[in-house]
């Protein structure tokens, strides 16, 4: 795709808002359908919430974003492979997500679908995306393709993981991908930031039912759908891969730390529990306030490390450091995988 097409997509603003549109409306519907279908999240003592909620939200972000792809690419604005990756790729994460919001499906079932859809985007993909520039031979690519597997299964999981209070994982994806439009528009790939400015407006017409407090959730549809999409997005510009790390360095210092802290406590990893320092801080302060705080930290510190290091202000490995010890300092002190 050329670049000066890339440049009519300021003709088509309307498409950004209509996709925060659809998706806030489409919330509204989803909440009525899990209203009558008793769709709810009742409190339990692993909850950060207090009163019952419907859940299963997200699919108006799957939906709403889905349907912009499409729009974007039959005006030449986006790539087939990328939307069909992100469309059937993703949809097998959002269609196993909902169906576990309706009745559960057993962990391992589940993390078979999450690989099933890593293996299938990057399938779909014209070229495998590359952690590491340079030529790589085969066994090499196929270390690197198993990566990203685990790495976009990861994302989606921790996504999950994350997903515990009010506003927090849709304020986490529309500070991502706002920075990681930036990272593209600096870094003179345009192209690249058509998708993820599309999937934050879907998020933000979501958001508006989900800010404390939430009247629905996203569920794991939602979540999952967010997270491997960010993974996805992140994969497309090898140069920008570790600048996208910083940007979502708060959800995954604190999901690796609290993980890392279970398993060495010997405790069933995907057990629900409230034991993340996100929820440890809203325990004390609130979901607002921890909300709120995700986003400041997100666009006054994060973002202005990624890019500083994407314009070379800054090596890569000083943002990196700048931005992950203290957030993991942070993390430690609020007892981050700790009952």
């Amino acid at each position: 795709m050329e670049i000066a097409q890339c440049g009519a997509f300021v003709q088509w603003w309307w498409l950004v808002a209509a996709a925060a549109a659809a998706s806030l409306a489409l919330t509204a519907l989803l909440r009525h359908y899990a209203l009558r279908r008793h769709l709810l999240d009742v409190p339990n003592a692993r909850s950060s919430h207090t009163r019952p909620t419907p859940r299963g939200g997200g699919l108006a972000i799957v939906a709403s974003f889905a349907a912009a792809l499409v729009v974007a690419g039959y005006a030449g604005l986006l790539p087939t492979p990328l939307i069909l990756a992100s469309i059937f790729a993703g949809g097998i994460v959002a269609v196993t997500g909902f169906a576990d919001d309706h009745g559960h499906i057993a962990a391992r079932w589940r993390l078979l679908a999450h690989f099933a859809a890593a293996g299938t985007a990057l399938l779909i993909l014209p070229e495998i995306p590359a952690l590491f520039a340079g030529p790589m031979s085969g066994s090499l690519l196929a270390l690197t393709a198993l990566t990203e597997a685990f790495y976009l299964a990861w994302m989606l999981n921790l996504y999950n993981f994350m997903d515990g209070i009010d506003g927090i994982a849709a304020t986490e994806a529309v500070c991502v991908c706002l920075g990681g439009a930036a990272l593209f528009l600096l870094g003179d790939a345009p192209c690249l930031a058509i998708a993820p400015i599309l999937l934050a407006a879907a998020v933000a017409g979501f958001l508006c039912w989900n800010w404390p407090p939430a009247r629905i959730f996203m569920g794991d549809g939602g979540s999952g759908f967010l997270g491997f999409t960010l993974g996805l997005l992140s994969l497309q510009a090898p140069a920008f891969f570790w600048h996208w790390t910083i940007l979502l360095a708060v959800f995954i210092c604190d999901a690796s730390l609290t993980l890392a802290r279970r398993a060495l406590a010997g405790q069933t990893l995907h057990e629900a529990h409230r034991s993340h320092a996100y929820q440890h801080a809203a325990q004390r302060w609130g979901h607002l306030p921890v909300t709120l705080t995700t986003a400041a930290i997100n666009l006054f510190w994060l973002l202005p490390l990624a890019l500083a290091a994407a314009l070379d202000w800054l090596p890569l490995p000083v943002s990196m450091v700048a931005a992950y010890a203290p957030l993991l300092a942070l993390a430690w002190h609020l007892n981050a995988g700790k009952n």
